[in-house]
């Protein structure tokens, strides 16, 4: 089938083009100026955000869940309202996840972390998991209802393709740091077995609907902390017809640059990359610069619920007693919404009063802060000051709490 309105081109790289680039994914439903923030709209929305309000962050596409809208309100449904972008009212481009993190990380690798923590579900009892995975598929029980469902590479193509997101992944098993170097091993030939699967159903679907827009298909790279399986997995994958990678898994937050660039030094350099679940600054600066093109998080939104807010200065906590009677902006430095109109002291008091409104006002903010700051990146990749303008930011975000670089 014809990739009709999907390509990527590198526009600016900082030398070798497998890293730090500037690019342009091109979509039907409009360009992605990379590297990018893509926010994350797990059940389609925004947590507390609307669409129109988003897209005045400077979003240019979002991410939804294929495993929550399977469940709620399903995929037929989101198919029958004219797909994703249309079901929302969010004209730009979108991504899916294939719903493999979600229905392993209820089970067999429940609890994912970024650290290496030995409290995971390996040392679960049975009777506490969720999830079950076999050679075909996986059987998980519904956070909803207790409902007993079943992904299998197909299920989950049939899911995304259904939802018509424009950017789609193939089906992987999730692992975590704590599972033995075996188990890891046996993960990764099922990963790259559903690989092989999910490619074959979603151009099979593809070609069963041959005036439906184009969706891409992106490849997942599991593999934990290990260079030789990390390596391994993008060999493998590379050699495949995927349209893009997706990098995911447990992975140490501390080798987090060493690890994606495994990865990055044995894909096709032509060809984006995604980094699954990453949005603190440091760690975007380190995927960036090993090579990634877009990620998501649903950490913006998730702290400013709690009342957290990004600022140049570092993360910065608005109920703390001094905001009570601050009536500055939230952040000078930021012309989003939120700081062009409310205070310090009005964001306190709706979070202490638990006001709904608080939660929309802070998460236009932080949402807007992240997408600016990767914009900024592309920026400096252009004109060459990439390093400088890394070492710079994040010395003042993050001040004397600054790790020294490895």
């Amino acid at each position: 089938m014809p990739k009709l309105n999907f390509s990527f081109e590198i526009q600016q790289a900082l030398g070798d083009e497998r890293f730090a680039r500037a690019g342009v994914i091109t979509t039907p439903h409009g360009p992605i100026k990379t590297p990018a923030f893509i926010p994350v709209g797990t059940k389609a929305t925004i947590k507390a955000v609307t669409p129109e309000q988003l897209d005045a962050t400077g979003a240019q596409a979002l991410l939804a869940n294929a495993y929550h809208l399977y469940l709620q309100p399903g995929h037929n449904i989101v198919e029958r309202g004219g797909g994703l972008s249309k079901f929302m009212n969010w004209p730009k481009p979108t991504f899916t996840d294939s719903g493999g993190f979600q229905v392993l990380s209820l089970g067999s690798g429940y609890k994912k972390v970024l650290s290496m923590d030995a409290a995971t579900s390996m040392n679960a009892p049975v009777s506490s998991r969720r999830a079950f995975v076999d050679d075909n598929g996986v059987n998980f029980k519904s956070h909803l209802d207790g409902s007993i469902h079943r992904f299998t590479p197909e299920v989950s193509m049939g899911i995304q393709h259904a939802l018509g997101a424009d950017i789609c992944f193939a089906f992987d098993e999730l692992t975590s740091l704590a599972e033995p170097y075996d188990y890891q091993v046996e993960a990764l030939a099922r990963t790259h077995r559903w690989a092989i699967r999910s490619l074959d159903e979603f151009r099979h679907l593809q070609h069963q609907a041959p005036t439906k827009p184009y969706q891409a298909l992106f490849g997942v790279l599991q593999g934990a902390n290990f260079e030789d399986l990390r390596r391994q997995t993008a060999q493998f994958l590379g050699r495949m017809e995927f349209d893009g990678y997706g990098i995911g898994g447990a992975l140490e937050k501390a080798r987090l640059g060493e690890i994606v660039r495994w990865t990055t030094e044995e894909l096709p350099a032509g060809k984006p990359k995604h980094l699954l679940g990453i949005s603190e600054p440091d760690d975007i600066f380190e995927a960036v610069a090993a090579g990634i093109d877009t990620f998501d998080c649903v950490s913006p939104t998730r702290v400013a619920r709690n009342g957290a807010a990004y600022t140049l200065d570092g993360r910065y906590n608005l109920t703390a007693a001094p905001n009570r009677a601050n009536f500055a902006p939230l952040d000078p430095n930021c012309a989003c919404y939120t700081c062009t109109n409310y205070t310090r002291a009005y964001l306190h008091h709706l979070l202490h009063a638990k006001e709904r409104l608080a939660a929309t006002l802070v998460s236009i903010h932080n949402e807007q802060f992240i997408i600016k700051l990767v914009a900024d990146m592309r920026d400096s990749i252009i004109d060459g000051s990439f390093s400088e303008f890394r070492e710079h930011w994040l010395a003042r975000y993050y001040g004397s709490r600054r790790q020294p670089a490895v």
